[in-house]
């Protein structure tokens, strides 16, 4: 009887623990679940990727399957959108707002900072990417597929001084009826509301070159044309219109189409016997050729050559950075990862923390496929010193506020950052050229790049010539905003 109590006794006290450890699980799960916030982002502001990916990944493979068999419907689709009416649209049809609580929304601002506390300019250039595709398509109508062709060009305005919401907006600036648009967008100081932006208040702007293609051929689609209402208006279209002659004549002369002129080839002899005065070149020892001792102009210190700058990165593609039609990479993504390669190769070959001045125009040659393994090479490209025969964000020599030519001041340089990519099948049995990204930054030494052989001095000549191409579009070329100091920004 009492070995009954006792046993009964200690069952009761095993039921009470039981009891109290599933209350302290049940409270710690509670505490977690309201501890932690919800976050679900690709790094892309949620309301904008909510525009962008609209099919969870699971059920586009089921479609695209399905899809396999309905090509009938496809080509009756592809004709009635041949057969669309093209009435011009205003500019402000496609006009759309977006504002980012970077300074309301701590974890939201979590998904934008770096490690010293900045603003990540790629995660920015994902936003853009994602905005001009909702832009694209208040103008197109949601029946084309719209993809980003080129950026043709991002240039910091006034870098941020502290954190705060961010407004991004934009519009179709240039269209002619082709497939092809132009979107101007900026970026700044969310404005009170009911106000304007002001214009020290603009961070950077953009422009992103976006092209409709029939959704189950790939083949261009005709578009509405933009109409032109006010002169600020005629301003934007004009704009666009020259960057589109721009670019159509820049495709001639690309140095596949034109070898070096007279000065180019100069300089690539200039610069072939400063390395003569560099090293002693033996005919039978072109391999490793020896410092001559006696020499005093042998290679300086912070001179380097183009081979030894170079970085390189792969990944595979994943599905939740796709684009709207689902089974390709969107460009913003792209524009993210090698603006971030460009950083490490800036870092790397200045041994300091580069700042970013602009992404000079780039294009995207073919689609990057998810699932696909995506190769990425940073070089640097070209480089000016403050102390160059003539700097670049000063053609004229005159002078800024402080008297010093314009952000190049003593000690500075800028460097070109040369990105190319190339995609591969996971088998790697077809690889296609994605791109080319041309990022410039501005370091606090005096660095330069030498080239060696005849690819890279062509390398070297072809960011040149980016160069020269900025000083007749802008005129300067410069960057805006001043040094440094009290930035937020990368």
């Amino acid at each position: 009887m009492k070995f009954a109590k006792m046993r009964s006794l200690n069952t009761l006290r095993l039921a009470q623990i039981g009891q109290s450890t599933r209350s302290m699980q049940l409270s710690s799960a509670r505490r977690q679940i309201h501890a932690t916030p919800l976050q679900a982002t690709d790094g892309v502001f949620k309301e904008l990727t909510e525009m962008r990916v609209r099919t969870p990944w699971v059920e586009a493979l089921r479609k695209r399957k399905e899809g396999d068999i309905n090509a009938e419907e496809g080509r009756t689709v592809s004709k009635t959108l041949a057969d669309r009416a093209l009435t011009p649209k205003k500019m402000s049809d496609s006009y759309h707002r977006v504002v980012i609580p970077l300074a309301k929304d701590p974890w939201l601002l979590d998904t934008y900072l770096n490690a010293q506390g900045h603003i990540r300019l790629g995660t920015i250039f994902m936003d853009l990417d994602a905005l001009s595709g909702v832009i694209a398509y208040k103008h197109t109508g949601e029946n084309v597929m719209t993809v980003t062709a080129a950026v043709d060009r991002i240039t910091i305005k006034h870098p941020l001084k502290e954190l705060c919401d961010l407004e991004l907006s934009g519009q179709v600036t240039f269209a002619t009826g082709r497939s092809s648009m132009e979107i101007s967008i900026q970026v700044g100081k969310a404005p009170k509301e009911g106000f304007q932006a002001k214009k020290e208040d603009i961070l950077l702007t953009c422009a992103f070159t976006m092209v409709s293609l029939d959704p189950n051929t790939k083949k261009p689609m005709p578009i509405s044309p933009v109409e032109v209402n006010s002169p600020e208006e005629k301003r934007l279209f004009t704009l666009g219109e020259r960057n589109y002659i721009a670019k159509k004549s820049q495709a001639k002369i690309g140095l596949r189409k034109q070898t070096p002129n007279d000065e180019e080839s100069d300089l690539i002899h200039s610069m072939w016997l400063k390395q003569l005065e560099y090293h002693v070149i033996h005919l039978s020892d072109m391999i490793t050729p020896t410092a001559d001792p006696n020499n005093p102009l042998c290679k300086p210190p912070n001179t380097y050559y183009m081979s030894t700058t170079t970085l390189h990165s792969s990944q595979i593609m994943q599905p939740q950075y796709r684009n709207r039609h689902n089974f390709m990479i969107f460009g913003g993504y792209l524009l993210k990862s090698t603006f971030e390669l460009a950083f490490c190769a800036a870092a790397a070959f200045s041994h300091s923390r580069p700042t970013f001045v602009s992404l000079d125009p780039s294009t995207f040659e073919n689609p990057v496929p998810v699932g696909s393994v995506l190769y990425l090479t940073a070089t640097v490209a070209y480089t000016e010193p403050s102390n160059g025969i003539r700097p670049l964000s000063s053609p004229d020599g005159a002078p800024n506020s402080s008297g010093e030519p314009e952000s190049e001041k003593e000690g500075q340089t800028r460097v070109q950052i040369r990105i190319d990519s190339k995609v591969r099948n996971v088998e790697h049995g077809e690889t296609k050229p994605t791109g080319q990204f041309n990022y410039t930054f501005l370091v606090d030494k005096v660095v330069n790049v030498v080239p060696q052989t005849y690819s890279e001095f062509m390398i070297w000549v072809d960011a040149r010539r980016r160069v020269e191409r900025v000083r007749e579009t802008t005129g300067a070329g410069r960057r805006e905003g001043g040094g440094n100091e009290d930035r937020v920004t990368e």
